[in-house]
């Protein structure tokens, strides 16, 4: 078999979010990252992965961090690499949409604080909910990544995904990410989606797999095979599982091809010698679970996304019931049909688990919703992909004429002037507005505890504009 591309495979590493977030509930501290930082700073990647995502919630909740001092810090930290986040459309970071006007302060401060590329995503594929996102990243001089949310259902197919990928760059997106949160893209259906996207859109198309299944490191060779720009992986330590493949494997694979990566596995090595202390002392405090290491085909069954995996151990830990595990596994995919066959990513994978567990738990199918269950019944997260089971959305107390068909965020007027009045008390900037705007229950306690500590926190520097425009000459590029 030829490669399709002679051009170097781009590799992005998740290794400081989604590595630690898919195996351990995102418990690496800001002290884990920054001894290997002038390392990962050196070895030449395409961009690392750092922020968003569930990191965002974990610092305050769980790290007694402030986010934005984090990525403060790892900017500083890493000047010539650049930097990524995960970005859920109209949600944010949080488990609700939220008005325009939120939308595009956060991109306007995420862009400012260092962040370099946005991976914007909606877990309904519904790109109505990406349009702000979109905009607004462009705007303050961003480099949008447009994602696809990649699942398997009767009504998700290549057709399907090419179609979704045609209107997200009419939308002016400047990359596309095949988003498979739980490993279902197989290596010769990854082989034909990429081949068919590099056919039919011009943008780079970049792809994010787990290691779920066990299929991880086949489908990135694969992908590679059919001219994938860009893969994400994570360095060996925190690797695999529910986790990506390992970097250092994808890129001695390559080694004296067409699509060699030219990345130093020496310098990797280093970096993952640190690293590998950072697992250890995550695996003595039990925040990784080996359960999380181990390959499980029935995930092609079950289609629950890694990071989905290790909450759920957690929750179900929380109620003496583990015993349950798979029971719950089980569950989730008739839930999943039941709610129109929602892709299972956050917060989508969080609501349809969620239920799932209540489901079990409580020893009847919907005996009891949860708020977000009623709420994306109604569509208030979007429009559903497939057909809902009318007769589970009755239950919830849904009436048909109640179900929402515009884009949720039309019907939400602006909020952040609402927001800055409500927490002039104790925000010190607009970043501890959006904060508290996104996690009302958790930053409210963090941010006084820390404004007693320190009463005024560090400001951001120089505006993203000058700053974006240096990194953002070749969107290609290594940074």
């Amino acid at each position: 078999m030829e490669f399709l591309s002679n051009k170097p495979l781009l590799i992005t590493d998740t290794i400081l979010r989604d590595a630690h977030q898919s195996q351990a509930a995102t418990r690496m501290t800001l002290e884990d990252m920054l001894p290997a930082c002038e390392v990962l700073d050196s070895i030449g990647y395409y961009s690392l992965e750092c922020w968003g995502g569930a990191t965002f919630d974990s610092c305050m909740r769980f790290l007694d961090e402030d986010p934005w001092v984090r990525l403060r810090t790892l900017r500083a930290h890493l000047p010539h690499t650049k930097l990524q986040m995960l970005f859920r459309g109209q949600n944010i970071l949080g488990y609700k949409h939220y008005a325009d006007d939120v939308v595009d302060m956060f991109c306007a401060k995420s862009i400012e604080n260092g962040i370099d590329i946005i991976r914007i995503f909606d877990a309904l594929n519904d790109i109505r909910n990406l349009e702000q996102a979109i905009r607004s990243t462009k705007k303050y001089g961003g480099q949008v990544e447009a994602t696809l949310s990649y699942t398997i259902s009767p009504i998700h197919n290549e057709d399907y995904f090419v179609k979704v990928a045609q209107e997200l760059e009419q939308m002016g997106a400047d990359s596309l990410c095949i988003k498979d949160m739980a490993n279902l893209l197989l290596p010769m259906d990854a082989y034909s989606l990429v081949k068919r996207l590099k056919e039919t859109v011009k943008m780079p198309i970049h792809l994010h797999t787990h290691n779920t299944t066990g299929t991880g490191d086949m489908v990135n060779l694969m992908a590679a095979y059919a001219g994938v720009d860009i893969v994400d992986c994570a360095l060996s330590p925190l690797a695999n599982g529910t986790s990506q493949p390992a970097t250092e494997s994808l890129v001695a694979t390559l080694k004296g091809t067409v699509r060699d990566t030219g990345l130093d596995l020496n310098k990797m090595s280093e970096a993952a010698v640190h690293f590998r202390k950072v697992a250890e002392r995550l695996k003595s405090t039990g925040a990784l679970d080996p359960k999380v290491l181990n390959v499980d085909t029935n995930t092609l069954l079950y289609q629950v996304p890694g990071g989905m995996l290790s909450n759920l151990i957690s929750q179900l830990k929380q109620a003496n019931a583990e015993n349950k595990y798979y029971d719950v596994l089980a569950e989730i995919p008739r839930v999943r049909e039941d709610f129109g066959f929602p892709p299972l990513v956050t917060p989508s994978s969080q609501i349809v688990g969620t239920q799932a567990v209540f489901n079990v738990l409580l020893g009847e199918r919907y005996k009891s919703f949860t708020k977000e269950s009623r709420a994306m019944l109604k569509g208030e997260y979007g429009k559903l992909p497939g057909k809902v089971n009318e007769e589970v959305r009755a239950k919830a107390g849904i009436k048909p004429e109640d179900v929402i068909t515009c884009r949720p965020a039309d019907l939400l007027e602006p909020e952040l002037a609402k927001y800055s009045a409500e927490f002039a008390g104790i925000a010190q900037s607009t970043e501890d507005v959006l904060s508290l705007a996104l996690f009302p229950q958790v930053a409210p306690n963090f941010i006084k505890k820390r404004n007693l500590k320190t009463p005024r926190i560090p400001r951001v520097i120089a505006p993203a504009e000058s700053r974006v425009q240096e990194r953002h000459v070749a969107p290609l590029s290594r940074g």
